[in-house]
């Protein structure tokens, strides 16, 4: 098949236009925090998005692009019996995730990609079953209850380690000099390192939910080999950091301003904190939500500074959003799916 078939176009459009709003939402969750915290401006992250983002999406993101493309439903049995119904499937997830994260976008809320694309090839895959393409018990549900094990486990991880981290520089810095301003000052330069290395850990895991459902699209129609070509990489990432330049202020706002009071040495810890469990989980091979992690790193280091300092009315409707995101996702791929078939695409 030909890279120019209206298919193929199709899925590598769709494919920038999931990672378009992975860069507008869930990157500006990462990067929430440096903004919130005055250590950098919109601009200067926008600048450190596009070399590390990039960077971390090409360099370490194939081993979650691998889960996301094969480890939820059984691609190479659909592949099989026929090709083009991956490639439709993948097609209609990409659609539905990309839909709701725009949504999502534009109501300011920090909703997981993660969920959201993990969701909507579930349901593909579920669609699949109820044609009888494939029986239930093909769909991989113990490698999806480790995704969903890690989503539970991550905030939980990203609180605990901010929440200390914050709580040792506090206790042996903060509070043992006469000039907290001068210390801020200094972890200026610290948080624009951590701002550095959240970047690389966001695209180390969440390119793959651009490119998974791309790359398995086109690995079923002989367009990919076994091994994930390069130009999928680096077109997730280039999507993202679009993104972040073109509408990620939204929720910037949301993660850097609304749920607690963030200084440099607070955003160093959330920062810190995050980028370290979600390269953790890129390692495993698991794909799980930055944003997420990051609101409960956010959350934690708030908790440092008594439950006063948290805004739990922000902190409940972001978790509304995040418990809605998985069947929403499912059930729109679903009718996306279904309206594929029956045009005839």
């Amino acid at each position: 098949m030909s890279l120019f078939d209206p298919l193929v176009l199709l899925l590598v459009a769709a494919g920038l236009y999931m990672a378009w709003n992975i860069g507008a939402n869930d990157l500006a969750n990462a990067m929430g925090t440096s903004v919130g915290s005055g250590a950098l401006s919109i601009k200067q992250v926008i600048i450190i998005a596009a070399v590390f983002e990039f960077a971390g999406a090409v360099l370490f993101g194939k081993r979650v692009t691998s889960t996301i493309a094969k480890g939820i439903v059984p691609i190479d049995s659909i592949s099989l019996l026929d090709p083009h119904l991956v490639a439709l499937g993948m097609l209609a997830a990409i659609l539905a995730a990309g839909f709701w994260i725009t949504l999502a976008t534009f109501y300011n809320l920090p909703v997981s990609t993660t969920h959201s694309i993990v969701g909507a090839v579930l349901g593909f895959g579920l669609i699949a079953v109820y044609n009888g393409i494939i029986g239930y018990n093909e769909i991989k549900w113990v490698i999806l209850a480790k995704i969903v094990g890690s989503w539970l486990v991550s905030p939980v991880l990203g609180a605990i380690l901010a929440y200390i981290i914050f709580s040792i520089i506090r206790y042996f810095i903060l509070q043992k000099t006469d000039d907290p301003y001068y210390i801020e000052k200094k972890f200026v330069i610290l948080q624009t390192l951590t701002a550095c290395y959240i970047a690389f850990a966001h695209g180390s895991n969440d390119v793959a939910n651009a490119v998974g459902p791309l790359y398995a699209g086109l690995h079923s129609l002989e367009m990919a080999g076994l091994s994930i070509p390069l130009w999928v990489m680096a077109l997730g990432g280039l999507g993202m950091v679009i993104g972040l330049a073109t509408w990620g202020y939204r929720v910037i706002e949301t993660i850097g301003t609304r749920i607690t009071e963030l200084t440099p040495t607070r955003g160093f810890s959330a920062e810190f904190a995050t980028a370290s469990v979600v390269v953790l989980h890129s390692y495993s091979s698991l794909p799980i939500s930055t944003t997420h992690t990051l609101v409960g790193s956010v959350i934690g280091v708030g908790l440092a500074g008594g439950l006063a300092a948290v805004d739990l009315s922000v902190i409940g409707k972001i978790i509304v959003s995040w418990v809605v995101t998985v069947p929403v996702a499912a059930l729109t791929s679903a009718m996306v799916f279904t309206g594929l078939l029956g045009v005839g695409l």
